[in-house]
């Protein structure tokens, strides 16, 4: 892996933002259009954290092999922040969304509270680069205990996103990779490599129509370039296809 100046991260800004279970990442992250709304002000010192449980290592052996595979279990994530706003829709982010509002104003606290379902994104600004974490489904609810410290700082409300599958995808969120572009070029082989070194595979079939096969003509049994979404692709001499070629 060669040296990428362009692809280091230093938080400038960034923002939270919640919508409906299932809706699509924003074609400009800068400007995240309805039904996209941010959850409000959040913590300048604790920004951001991901923590993981899950994924312990179990080693699988034959009488001939005490060592043959392992096994992995599967692992679930945390997103969590620090929301600063102590208002009806961020009391409920952080008490659970069947949090009631009571005839007198003020939000009752659950028993048995309920977590918030959404897709949620976060975008993070560093000069030119953006940085983008988008789940398709989540589920937001407290992530700790409420403790306010002092005079002199802000309140916040600790939040624990978890992103969870979403319909047949085999992911549960997707981070934005920084310092590349979208690759031009394809060369055959089995699986063939994307160009120029270090871009990023097109998305699918749909997103090959620009990209320039290497060779031009039809590529041969058993070669294929892997997408975005890991399926295969080929050249067949006049156009992409699915698949591997035969």
């Amino acid at each position: 892996m060669s040296l990428n100046d362009n692809a280091t991260l230093v938080i400038g800004s960034g923002n939270y933002l919640t919508a409906p279970v299932g809706t699509d990442l924003p074609s400009d992250l800068m400007v995240p259009v309805s039904p996209w709304e941010a959850v409000g002000h959040t913590s300048l010192e604790d920004i951001l954290s991901i923590s993981s449980e899950g994924g312990e290592a179990t080693t699988i052996g034959s009488l001939q092999n005490k060592s043959l595979r392992t096994k992995y279990s599967a692992r679930t994530e945390t997103i969590a922040f620090t929301l600063q706003q102590f208002d009806v829709a961020g009391l409920k982010l952080y008490y659970g969304s069947n949090a009631p509002i009571l005839s007198n104003g003020l939000v009752g606290v659950p028993s048995d509270p309920v977590p918030t379902s959404c897709a949620f994104l976060s975008v993070f600004v560093d000069g030119e680069n953006v940085f983008g974490i988008y789940a398709p489904k989540a589920e937001i609810y407290r992530a700790d205990d409420l403790s306010i410290g002092d005079t002199e700082s802000l309140a916040g409300l600790p939040l624990g996103v978890k992103p969870m599958a979403y319909g047949s995808n085999t992911w549960t969120y997707a981070i934005t990779p920084l310092g590349a572009s979208v690759a031009s070029g394809a060369t055959a082989g089995s699986p063939g490599s994307f160009t120029p070194e270090g871009s990023l595979a097109p998305a699918n079939l749909a997103a090959m129509a620009s990209v320039i096969a290497t060779p031009t003509s039809a590529w041969t049994a058993g070669q294929y370039v892997t997408l975005g979404d890991v399926s295969k692709t080929y050249w067949d001499g006049d156009s992409w296809n699915a698949g591997q070629a035969v």
